[in-house]
């Protein structure tokens, strides 16, 4: 097993000590209504977003803020953390809560292969109610290298940059901008190459093997060995295309938060719409003028 993940066995052997914590990444209302692993505690990727922004995947900025939310989680520095989720019914959020603890330092973060799905198809170790945190302290350490921002995208676009891929982990019909979300234009960030984000499960909800994995990404547009810059809309699915490449092995790997949902409603950025480009040309003709009097 890839040190990134922990198999359904490993972690029920777990669950009983006392310096690990399980982060379920679900909503609420599926965290009260279906169950939970043991022992589990619940966080959604939208409880980390600033509050100021209307741009929900931006994370916080206050990072003492962020680090009191962890802390009141159970999640220390020194307490291994596994995030699960239900592959099947969400947008890649135990890669948003991976990616962003990895982001803030945290040591030790695993995802639990084949989430929710295979855990409770296996009938493990489940209970109802809500979460009971044993509360702790978190020391945020930045880790800048893994995550980017509007300007420094704008610079990528701007420039050639063939060591670095900038890759769209939406769906092909939004990456096409056939779909806008609600977003005030369609279509994605110029250069981008599209790899949807849930191509990447066997139909246990376990991630497929690596060397499988290195297939599909060269296959979609991404080589071994270049650097990568991962987007959605609100940066959710890219963090579950950024968890993907890091188990691949690639090492320069980044998410942008803010995706689609900053870039798409700025209009002084530059997009391309493929529905758009597709359409025929609008045929103009001149209306027939009156003979001229002689």
């Amino acid at each position: 097993m890839h040190p990134m993940l922990v198999t359904t066995e490993e972690l029920d052997a777990m669950l009983d000590r006392d310096d690990v914590v399980v982060v379920d990444a679900r909503s609420k209302m599926a965290f009260m209504a279906s169950g939970h692993i043991t022992r589990a505690v619940a966080a959604t990727w939208h409880d980390f977003s600033d509050p100021q922004s209307a741009i929900k995947g931006l994370l916080d900025p206050d990072i003492g803020r962020l680090e009191k939310k962890l802390g009141a989680l159970g999640i220390s520095n020194d307490r291994q953390v596994v995030v699960y989720s239900n592959p099947f019914d969400n947008w890649g959020d135990e890669g948003r809560m991976y990616w962003m603890l990895k982001c803030l330092g945290h040591p030790n973060v695993r995802v639990l292969d084949g989430g929710w799905v295979k855990w409770s198809k296996e009938m493990r170790r489940f209970e109802n109610g809500p979460a009971r945190p044993r509360p702790a302290v978190f020391k945020a350490a930045v880790d800048a290298s893994r995550i980017t921002a509007k300007a420094e995208v704008k610079k990528l676009v701007a420039g050639p940059h063939p060591e670095t891929v900038i890759a769209d982990a939406r769906s092909p019909e939004e990456y096409q901008g056939a779909v806008q979300q609600g977003i005030a234009r369609g279509g994605h960030i110029p250069g981008a190459v599209n790899i949807p984000w849930n191509q990447f499960f066997n139909p246990d909800g376990t991630v497929k093997p690596v060397d499988a994995l290195h297939a599909l990404l060269e296959k979609e547009g991404i080589p071994e060995g270049k650097e990568v810059v991962c987007y959605c809309t609100g940066g959710v699915r890219s963090a579950w295309l950024y968890f993907i490449l890091k188990l691949a092995g690639f090492e320069k790997v980044k998410n942008y938060p803010g995706s689609w949902w900053e870039w798409g409603n700025d209009f002084t950025l530059p997009i391309v719409n493929l529905k758009e480009l597709a359409r025929p040309p609008v045929q103009r003709t001149t209306p027939n003028k009156p003979p001229t009097a002689h």
